[in-house]
């Protein structure tokens, strides 16, 4: 039984099953509750899958076969042979890009708290550590292509509903290395239904045969596990910290000792080596062959040197209680989309008796074939022309009617999809222009997609944050230049506005609340920062603006001492001279009048 699933039902012959993945119960392919799919995706077969996973394996592959126009085909395994004439144009994957798009926002940025008091006159204390910090992050950031990586990470989260980020530290680049895998492969193995963070993880899938290498069919194994320090084995002194026979000090935790270490174990099998009843945690060890990393060494239990398993998984929206998987963009809406395939199919062949329509000819005279002697079929094209008696006529079947009313309820469908998906008709660019009286009016509009962006970054904020303190603390381990032993410091990902901003009602609003002295210089930049304009750091530019208004204020005391410096009566005598002449100008305007 999968974690968080109810207890079954028996309806008839079939069984209700309610769980993370009830919504795809309506296919055929996920109605087997015991093997989901085994027809579909004969994959899922293998007897080293765990049985538990099935479902959310065959859930993944129904959103990709969406995602790729392959629902038809879908439908067709599972026994519905009309499905291959299924047309789908897309709206699945531009669902899911539109969704992404809104989330991403223009760029995503790695902040430290603290960090944009650091060009103080009298910084906070900690702030110039954390300014320090949240450079040196960004850095990494631009060296591992984390954009790229989010990006990566997100369109899977999105489609599927997770993902998975798995980082490591790399002894030749000196820093920590960041890849995105399919959540297909993540395995993770809950020892207790309390833990937050699962304490063994498997990463697992096939590798299919080679022959031309003389390689057999395999499936590989990577395994992060949380364990005690093997006696016999200490860690290597840090800065701050040292170790002994199964206790270790890490570098951020100074002062406290430890005996929990996270080992990794990287093994391949041959398919044909395994039986029946051995699924992925159970696999025979004195079969495995085990990788080995450039420096020779073996992946066998390696001790990684750190207290925590470097695996992040993302959930697209926040999960059910007892639950950790999270929901696709396209899990409420499906039968829609499907719906609106078939309605398009019908749209299509409605299309072709309307162009060319169906016609009936009585008494008209048909040409004879000279070579049988048979009548000739008549063909409906341009210029054709037929001879008719005096009794004879002609009707055509009229389907445009049929054809209206279908793209009618393709636009219906198009808005019950953006509706239930809280995408909007507005955010998906469906929406007429002309129909908005107002900006608030489209405001109200954007409601549903602006709680839908929030819920999916709040599913997502603590997963980042944990991904920046690993990213630190393997910075820490790895003794990677400029990284100390100490606490590690909170930073996070800040998302760029995901719909249009009045920049110039932003800017008024900072400007008058700035020179009200409601609003400090940083927070000021800050909400001009995030309105989008092309402000990089809002630490630099706070700097760059208070640099500048030091200049000014020191020429404007040059100025001042150089009038002071001029000889006794210069600077009454320019003084008077203004006087005259505004005094005469004055005057003459009199005069004049």
């Amino acid at each position: 039984m999968a974690r968080g699933r109810r207890p079954e039902e028996t309806v008839g012959l079939r069984q209700l099953v309610i769980d993370a993945w009830s919504w795809l119960n309506y296919k055929p392919v996920m109605a087997e509750a015991g093997r989901p799919g085994s027809r579909a995706f004969p994959e899922l077969a293998k007897t080293w899958v765990p049985p538990h996973e099935l479902r959310r394996l065959a859930a993944y592959k129904v959103l990709a076969s969406y995602d790729n126009n392959q629902a038809g085909q879908l439908a067709a395994a599972g026994g519905d042979a009309s499905a291959l004439e299924r047309r789908e144009l897309g709206d699945a994957a531009k669902l899911v890009d539109t969704a992404l798009g809104y989330l991403l926002g223009s760029e995503q940025t790695i902040t430290v708290e603290g960090a944009d008091h650091a060009d103080e006159e009298t910084p906070q204390p900690g702030a110039v550590e954390a300014a320090a910090v949240q450079d040196r992050l960004r850095k990494w950031a631009d060296k591992e292509l984390l954009t790229f990586r989010i990006q990566q990470a997100e369109r899977a989260a999105v489609l599927l509903g997770d993902s998975v980020m798995v980082l490591a530290w790399n002894p030749a680049k000196q820093r920590p290395t960041l890849r995105v895998y399919d959540p297909g492969f993540f395995f993770p193995q809950w020892g207790d239904e309390d833990e937050d963070f699962p304490s063994r993880v498997h990463l697992a899938w096939e590798l299919p045969a080679d022959d031309e290498a003389g390689l057999k069919a395999r499936v590989r194994r990577v395994t992060y596990e949380l364990g005690p320090i093997a006696e016999g084995v200490g860690g290597e002194d840090v800065e701050g910290g040292g170790s002994t026979a199964g206790i270790r000090t890490y570098p951020w935790e100074p002062g406290r000792a430890s005996n929990v270490t996270c080992y990794l174990t990287d093994a391949e099998w041959l398919l044909e080596d395994l039986k029946n009843g051995e699924t992925l945690d159970q696999l025979p060890m004195d079969k495995a062959a085990y990788r080995v990393r450039p420096d020779g060494t073996e992946l066998n239990r390696l001790d990684l040197m750190i207290d925590f398993v470097p695996v992040v998984h993302i959930a697209n929206t926040i999960p059910d209680g007892g639950e950790h998987w999270g929901r696709s963009i396209l899990a409420r809406v499906l039968q829609a989309l499907d719906e609106l395939a078939a309605t398009d199919s019908d749209s299509s062949a409605a299309s072709a008796t309307t162009g060319t329509p169906i016609i009936g000819l009585a008494g008209a005279r048909l040409p004879v074939d000279r070579a049988t002697g048979k009548p000739q079929e008549l063909q409906v094209k341009a210029g054709a022309v037929w001879q008719l008696g005096e009794t004879g006529r002609m009707d055509a079947l009229d389907t445009s009617p049929q054809l209206a009313e279908l793209r009618a309820r393709v636009d219906h469908l198009l808005e019950r999809i953006a509706a239930n998906s809280r995408v909007t008709a507005a955010g998906l660019g469906t929406l007429d222009a002309t129909e908005v009286p107002s900006g608030y009016a489209l405001k109200l509009a954007l409601g549903p997609l602006d709680a839908l962006v929030g819920m999916m970054r709040l599913a997502r904020e603590h997963k980042y944050r944990l991904l920046f303190k690993m990213v630190q603390r393997l910075y820490q381990a790895g003794r990677g230049e400029g990284w100390s032993s100490g606490e590690t410091l909170p930073a996070r990902l800040a998302w760029a506005p995901h719909t249009p901003t009045d920049r110039a009602a932003v800017l008024e609003e900072v400007v008058t609340a700035y020179g009200a002295g409601v609003l400090s210089l940083e927070t000021a930049v800050t909400m001009l920062l995030e309105a989008g304009y092309p402000i990089k750091d809002a630490s630099q530019e706070v700097a760059r603006i208070r640099a500048k208004a030091e200049e000014e204020a020191a020429a404007r005391v040059e100025e001042a001492a150089s009038r002071r410096r001029k000889p006794d009566g210069e600077g009454d005598r320019e003084m008077g001279e203004g006087v005259t002449e505004q005094d005469t100008g004055r005057a003459s305007g009199s005069v004049g009048g």
